[in-house]
């Protein structure tokens, strides 16, 4: 599949002008506390075209080079750091087990890059994400531009590959799905355990456990983020992961989980009574959120718009606001001034793949064309509302296309302290989110497996 992958990315570079040269870097292990490290991810870029899972690795691609175009860079074997950290693919590995034309070792880094730069013209290079190896890179150009008297070039443009590479990102393939679709399968499994085992009086970090040891148990990497477990209140705190709290006997709980298989990642949320059962004013809400979430699903197919989801979401939303009493006035009034905001404060959806907020612009200009401003969600709070900043002049919400994965995650977030709620309402957080793949002549969608309807929860919940 990487292969695949590169040869689509190295495409892409031709077909914008000759003389292009890609670097690619996946970072080293972090530090957790003092000398241990977290466990290592790789580069989400960095993965799509070489799927090579060790850090500090470096890729080079070359269009056209005939002494090949896919260079990598990796730490050689060493028998005696390999015993205490694990094994290491190595030179050889990188060619052989990763289809590397050529691999070198690290330690050749400074003397071979800048030969394999000379000629290019445009190099893309993510900078911004590693200040050392920032330094690195201009320094290699600035060498080069030294000695332009003597024949040597480099190249005078360096563009942010995100331009080309994360448009290939945001259309999955038939190879890509089925990984998508294994994520759901055990992400479906993880919170069908949750509504079984739930009871009042567990601990959040209980169910926690069960959903992130069921990733791992099941083949996944794990969780593709950190599992929102909240009861309660804590439902109405959008990203809360402290996941340490008992869940009442009158509480719902609202999990927010997705596995993570082979560097894809499922995005779901689901949220069910501790009792069992949905009564009252959360069984109420609960029904608002349910009807918007299924509308959205169903708009998505290709010609809607990103935009025309959310829109279609929250109009069913603020009917539902004002039907329960949250609201007053009529759907048009609420959406043109912004209240429903106070309750429902994010957008409907975002890109889904690699990254739980993937890559790949929300807007395009009026003729078509994506901006490379779009991709990537530099904050949490970005990521829930990628549209937050409005469009630019000239730039329109993007049409669906096939391929594409978008989520849709209706909610409503109650604070236990709004006085002006209905009292029977206060402290009620419900969201529900499924993972959309839009279709050449409609959607599927990956999380519909998982029960969602009051009968279908109620159902798991009993076990």
């Amino acid at each position: 599949m990487a292969a695949a992958h590169r040869a689509a990315f190295l495409a892409a570079m031709v077909a914008e002008g000759d003389g292009a040269v890609a670097v690619l870097c996946t970072g080293p292990e972090q530090i957790r506390s003092r000398d241990t490290h977290y466990r290592f991810r790789p580069d989400s870029d960095f993965w799509y075209v070489t799927a090579f899972a060790e850090p500090e690795a470096v890729a080079v691609l070359l269009p056209g080079r005939a002494e090949g175009e896919f260079v990598l860079f990796v730490r050689p074997r060493d028998p005696e750091l390999e015993t205490w950290n694990g094994r290491r693919a190595g030179v050889e590995g990188a060619r052989e087990l990763y289809g590397a034309d050529e691999a070198h070792p690290l330690e050749e880094l400074d003397t071979r890059l800048p030969k394999l730069l000379r000629g290019a013209q445009r190099l893309y290079y993510r900078t911004g994400m590693d200040v050392d190896f920032d330094r690195k890179v201009l320094g290699w150009l600035a060498s080069s531009h030294v000695r332009s008297r003597d024949g040597i070039t480099a190249p005078a443009t360096v563009v942010q590959p995100g331009t080309l590479l994360h448009e290939l990102r945001l259309r999955k393939s038939s190879a890509e799905l089925a990984i998508m679709r294994r994520a759901s399968e055990i992400t479906r499994e993880a919170h069908v355990l949750a509504m079984s085992m739930l009871a009042p009086g567990m601990h959040e970090f209980e169910i926690e456990a069960a959903v992130d040891g069921t990733f791992r148990r099941r083949g996944g990497w794990g969780p593709g983020y950190p599992s929102i477990v909240a009861g309660g209140a804590n439902a109405c705190i959008l990203h809360y992961t402290e996941n340490n709290q008992p869940v009442g006997d009158g509480d719902l709980l609202l999990l927010d989980a997705g596995c993570e298989v082979d560097g894809y990642t499922a995005d779901v949320t689901r949220t069910f009574p501790a009792s069992g059962r949905f009564e009252g004013a959360a069984r109420d809400l609960y029904e608002v959120v349910l009807a918007a979430n299924q509308r959205g699903v169903e708009h998505v197919s290709p010609g809607h718009t990103f935009a025309s989801v959310h829109d279609e979401t929250t109009a069913v939303l603020v009917d539902g606001m004002l039907s329960v009493g949250l609201l007053s006035g009529s759907v048009e009034e609420n959406i043109e001034s912004g209240a429903y905001r106070r309750y429902y404060m994010h957008k409907t959806g975002h890109w889904l793949g690699i990254d739980v907020h993937d890559v790949g612009p929300y807007f395009v200009s009026a003729n078509g064309h994506a901006t490379a401003g779009g991709a990537g969600h530099p904050t949490a709070a970005a990521a829930l509302d990628p549209t937050r900043s409005g469009a630019a002049p000239g730039m329109v919400s993007r049409p669906l296309e096939p391929g594409m994965i978008t989520t849709v995650e209706p909610g409503l977030y109650i604070p236990a302290d709004d006085a002006d709620a209905p009292e029977s309402f206060r402290g009620l957080g419900i969201r529900i989110e499924d993972d959309v793949v839009v279709t050449a002549d409609g959607h599927e969608n990956l999380s519909a497996g998982i029960p969602k309807t009051v009968a279908d929860v109620e159902a798991s919940c009993s076990g």
